[in-house]
């Protein structure tokens, strides 16, 4: 979507990664390893580097938003921008139990939650939620920015034949995890927190948003999951709920609302100050977000956006990449290509007239909310260079 922009814009994507083979960097036109197990400041300063050895111009981070977003200035000074929102919000919606506590007082309905640290407390929430849970299953994720990693559904009923011949499930009994948290405490390993809550059957839907610094609402995509399918939903109300939590939380450029209906009413999943991974189904309704954010970046202008088309369905289908013939499967060696010349085309060329058809499809249906009025700024001169990354910074090649 970033090489692919509406203003025909040379674009050169530079990528890291703790695996040095990740196929995402093979997507990018450099590609370097990150360190994986560090510090936020030790963090801080490999992406300092990076940037200022590649004279990066944009540095868009999926992780480790927590090292990056209060070192904005840092990075101004090599002339890198990072596209992040404010810390204060990143702080508080990379910890699950926060966001739910911040998401009610902004009104944005939340299901029932407990936060637990030990195998007692999560006894004692599984029993107080499934009392009052109305037959709903229970369900166990970590508290923190974990991604779906760590989450199981609560089921202590015996295994049948049917769940043998079925899709597997990520199950898990309760005294299996009161278990694992025991052990863990009784070896001296520290237990993270993790949330107790209903599990929210039907379709996840999830949001991807365009906002400017200080959480002002461009755009949002609602796209609903089931299975390899994606509907893109012409739905206001649920936009509306992105909308008031982008507000609330005044977060900046691309983030993402997750939502699960309860009761038939939708409720809040998860809200990230980042772009989600799943970004690239919005091109199907004609909208290049992450170029639309690139530029409001850097010019404080999204560039005219087409009405983007709803009401579609996408699938999402696997492909096969080859990274590097021959190589051995025990000693994997990297892939990586070697530094570029650094070019002297300015990122937005003033002198070209920016387009304003859609990127992909025309035609499209009316947009569900109005695009914000931003001031003109004058556009930053310079080469475009934008990392990309699955730990550092992604762009268009998130993996």
């Amino acid at each position: 979507m970033l090489r692919d922009n509406p203003d025909a814009v040379d674009v050169r994507i530079y990528g890291t990664n703790v695996q040095r083979d990740a196929p995402a960097l093979a997507a990018c036109d450099v590609g370097e390893p990150e360190p994986r197990y560090v510090g936020d400041a030790d963090y801080a300063a490999f992406a300092l580097d990076f940037c200022r050895r590649h004279a990066i111009d944009v540095l868009i981070p999926p992780r480790r938003l927590a090292a990056l977003a209060g070192r904005t200035g840092e990075f101004a000074d090599i002339g890198t921008r990072v596209m992040c929102s404010p810390p204060a919000a990143v702080d508080v919606l990379t910890s699950k139990g926060h966001t739910y506590e911040a998401a009610r007082a902004a009104g944005v309905p939340v299901p029932p939650w407990r936060v637990v640290s030990d195998a007692d407390q999560f006894l004692a929430a599984v029993e107080e939620l499934a009392a009052d849970a109305a037959g709903e299953r229970i369900c166990v994720k970590p508290a923190g920015e974990f991604s779906a990693f760590g989450f199981r559904i609560l089921d202590d009923r015996p295994l049948r034949l049917k769940d043998l011949l079925a899709a597997p499930l990520p199950l898990a009994s309760v005294a299996a995890v009161a278990g694992a948290m025991r052990r863990a405490a009784d070896e001296g390993e520290s237990v993270p927190e993790f949330l107790v809550m209903p599990y929210l059957e039907g379709p996840e839907i999830s949001v991807d948003c365009l906002s400017a610094p200080g959480g002002a609402m461009i755009a949002g995509i609602a796209r609903s999951k089931q299975g390899r399918y994606r509907h893109l939903l012409d739905d206001p109300a649920l936009v509306a709920i992105a909308r008031r939590l982008v507000g609330h939380f005044r977060l900046a450029y691309l983030s993402n609302v997750q939502l699960r209906h309860r009761a038939g009413r939708p409720v809040l999943l998860e809200a990230n100050p980042r772009p989600s991974a799943g970004i690239f189904q919005t091109a199907f309704s004609g909208l290049n977000l992450p170029w639309a954010a690139v530029r409001l970046l850097l010019a404080g202008d999204p560039g005219t956006l087409p009405v983007p088309r709803l009401g579609g369905r996408i699938a999402v289908t696997e492909s096969v990449l080859e990274v590097a013939p021959g190589r051995p499967a025990t000693h994997p060696e990297p892939v990586l290509l070697p530094e570029p010349a650094l070019r002297s085309e300015p990122v937005l060329r003033p002198e070209r007239a920016l387009r304003s058809e859609p990127v992909l499809l025309p035609e499209p249906a009316l947009l569900p909310e109005p695009a914000a009025v931003l001031p003109e700024q004058a556009v930053r001169p310079g080469p475009v260079h934008l990392t990309s990354a699955t730990a550092t910074a992604t762009t268009a090649a998130a993996g």
